[in-house]
């Protein structure tokens, strides 16, 4: 909210005063999403909030106050500074994000709601602060590299991924094609008479007139929001679309054929954007009224990361398959070896996630345990897992030029020099075992080259580490 917050500020400046509640309509669903940690849909049968897909929910509650201002703001330097600050948070933050963006601006210069030199001020304004950090710190240039690598490392699977999200959107997805179908059906006279104007004037003003109606913003808006999904797993998808169904209400009895027509329209809008609505509060009423028989997770060394509470039966459940990791060892690395996970939802299921806490717990631990008998201190940490707490939770460094969010499938590219030099430097790098997975066999295998030197040892029951040969041979764990 430290920048989605600013950016609604902004809009809410930029509104012009009639109707009088059209500030309070835009503020309220920002507000609903903003606070309630929740994604549009669930991944469990038990009720929680969902820190996973954070940054995807973010990116979504970006958009929004850029859709908003650029349907409602008529202030010229209101709408360029949010437009610039908005492309540039989501340029950083998520680049598909970024091109969503990107997607709802191009059309809103079409539509005539954002002026070729309004956008060309946004665009140096970006241009010229990405220059200043590029000098500064040498990071953009690298950032686009990486970007690039990923888009070819994933350039086929993005018909798939459209397919997966509107799957996933299903229900939003076609309320509204409904909606834009109802609404070129109903306004079909003004459409035709807009579009004669067009071929007659054959003029960017006669363009613009005919694109900026409901109809042609809902539908800009949905195929950004549906290619922006294409890269998430969990989100609030297409929550930025109310400017645009606002809109529609505000306008409908102007133009409508008729009650009927009026009825149907708004059922559509309904159906559109209350199940997402409906489905949040739901999720927000089940988590905090269940949450009032959780349990806290008991820890010694997780900081914030460690404020979890879950039900009694979800923390049992952890410490039991736990000790069946630990113990049976050999069946998970053959389930590992042939590509599968113990279960298929393994990464959305609580005891997996209370586990992990718990052995991140344990392992930091066991990690003192050696420093003291050994007389040494790790200072660089590596983890062979898709993300790395130890350099926060033990006040240590990470390397750099490593993947943050390491999927080996989608995100970790065949490591270059920088890498291979950054890796075989580490003290110490660690690799959960609890159990073995498939991603995390692929990143070691990966790294391979890097950590050819290290010695690799038990820690604990949950992790190996691999420990730089400048420390000497190291004795395993007793545990």
């Amino acid at each position: 909210m430290t920048v989605t917050v600013p950016l609604m500020a902004l809009v809410i400046a930029g509104v012009p005063r009639t109707p009088r509640m059209l500030g309070l309509l835009l503020v309220v669903p920002f507000l609903l999403f903003s606070l309630l940690p929740f994604n549009g849909k669930e991944f469990s049968s038990f009720p929680g909030s969902d820190a996973f897909g954070f940054y995807n929910r973010q990116t979504c509650l970006i958009l929004y106050p850029l859709v908003c201002g650029l349907l409602f703001t008529r202030h010229r330097g209101v709408l360029i500074t949010l437009v610039t600050i908005s492309m540039f948070v989501l340029f950083f933050w998520k680049i598909a994000g970024f091109l969503a963006a990107g997607l709802i601006c191009a059309f809103a210069l079409l539509a005539g709601r954002l002026r070729m030199r309004d956008a060309a001020f946004a665009a140096v304004f970006f241009a010229a602060t990405l220059a200043l950090i590029e000098v500064w710190t040498g990071i953009v240039s690298s950032y686009i590299a990486d970007v690039y690598t990923l888009v070819q490392m994933n350039s086929g699977t993005l018909f798939p991924r459209i397919a997966q999200a509107l799957s996933i959107n299903f229900g939003i997805v076609t309320a509204l094609s409904a909606l834009i179908l109802a609404l070129l059906v109903v306004g079909r006279s003004e459409l035709q008479q807009a579009f004669a104007v067009v071929l007659e004037e054959r003029s960017t003003a006669s363009v613009a007139s005919f694109l900026d109606r409901p109809a042609f913003w809902l539908a800009a808006i949905t195929i950004a929001g549906v290619f922006f999904e294409t890269q998430n797993t969990a989100s609030q998808a297409l929550i930025f679309i109310w400017p645009a169904l606002l809109w529609v209400l505000l306008t409908l009895p102007s133009w409508a054929a008729g009650p009927r027509s009026v009825m149907l329209v708004a059922g559509l809008v309904g159906a559109a954007y209350l199940p997402p609505v409906v489905s949040i509060l739901e999720r927000t009423a089940r988590a905090y009224v269940g949450g009032l028989r959780y349990a806290s997770l008991e820890h010694e060394n997780l900081k914030t990361l460690g404020a979890v509470t879950a039900r009694a039966s979800v923390l049992r459940r952890s410490e039991v398959m736990t000790g069946i990791y630990e113990h049976h060892r050999s069946t998970y690395d053959e389930i590992a070896a042939s590509g599968e996970l113990p279960g298929s939802t393994l990464y959305s299921e609580f005891d997996f996630q209370i586990a992990y806490l718990q052995t991140v717990d344990r392992a930091i631990n066991s990690l003192r345990t050696l420093e003291a008998r050994s007389g040494v201190h790790f200072d660089t940490i590596m983890s062979l897992n898709f993300t790395n707490p130890f350099p926060w939770l033990m006040e240590r460094k990470a390397p750099l030029h490593i993947t943050v969010g390491a999927d080996p499938f989608r995100a970790v590219a065949a490591p270059d020099a920088d890498v291979e030099r950054a890796v075989s430097s580490v003290d110490i790098a660690l690799m959960p075992t609890c159990p073995p997975t498939d991603a995390n066999a692929r990143l070691l295998a990966l790294f391979a080259g890097g950590l050819s030197n290290h010695q690799r040892i038990k820690l604990d029951d949950c992790y190996d580490a691999f420990i730089h040969p400048k420390f000497g041979p190291m004795p395993p764990s007793n545990s």
